[in-house]
């Protein structure tokens, strides 16, 4: 083994300890690792809906492994509620900072001739504006399939959070997402048996 050690994917592995939904009664606690799986492979989808259906022409792929690490920063700074995060402007803006500043611990985590190519998946660059634009939208998604899949469990505490996160996702201006809600949501609602 070489003597320089970097701590960048043993941090990562500790995504499965971070809860998603603290404020919240679960009937199956999701961690981020598994939460970002899920916004990876919706992410992919919404690009591979806007190259084949809207003429686009975007790196699915690399949506995809934006997807997986848009939630690492909270490997450090831990799942904040969005309810807190939210409270008020000076709040978000001060957990921004704490995201930004999280970002950058654990790019130093790599080796320097690597992080040129982890830099992009943690701080947005302009050519990836589209790409990210799907994560957001994923992400979004996948709040609102957790939310389906307490409320079929019989948990009634995410009423109201499937309210207001199908609320915000109609309110995305975007024909991919639209797609995606027409032909895939409602699978979501089903039994294992009648999906087969």
């Amino acid at each position: 083994m070489g003597k320089n050690k970097f701590h960048f994917f043993a941090m990562l592995s500790r995504m499965k300890y971070i809860n998603r939904w603290a404020l919240m009664r679960n009937t199956h606690v999701e961690n981020i690792s598994e939460h970002s799986l899920e916004v990876a492979a919706i992410a992919h989808a919404l690009a591979v809906i806007h190259n084949k259906r809207f003429g686009g022409s975007v790196n699915a792929e690399r949506a995809a492994v934006i997807g997986i690490y848009h939630d690492a920063p909270e490997i450090i700074t831990g799942d904040m509620p969005t309810p807190v995060k939210y409270f008020s402007p000076q709040i978000r803006e001060a957990y921004g900072q704490v995201e930004e500043e999280a970002c950058a611990a654990l790019l130093k985590m790599l080796p320097e001739d690597l992080r040129g190519e982890y830099t992009p998946l943690f701080f947005k660059q302009e050519q990836d504006e589209k790409l990210w634009q799907f994560v957001k939208a994923a992400d979004k998604i996948c709040a609102y399939t957790k939310c389906i899949e307490e409320g079929k469990a019989g948990n009634s505490d995410f009423n109201s959070a499937a309210k207001t996160n199908l609320e915000a996702i109609m309110a995305i201006d975007m024909p991919e997402v639209r797609v995606f809600m027409d032909e895939f949501i409602d699978s979501y609602a089903m039994t294992i048996d009648e999906l087969k």
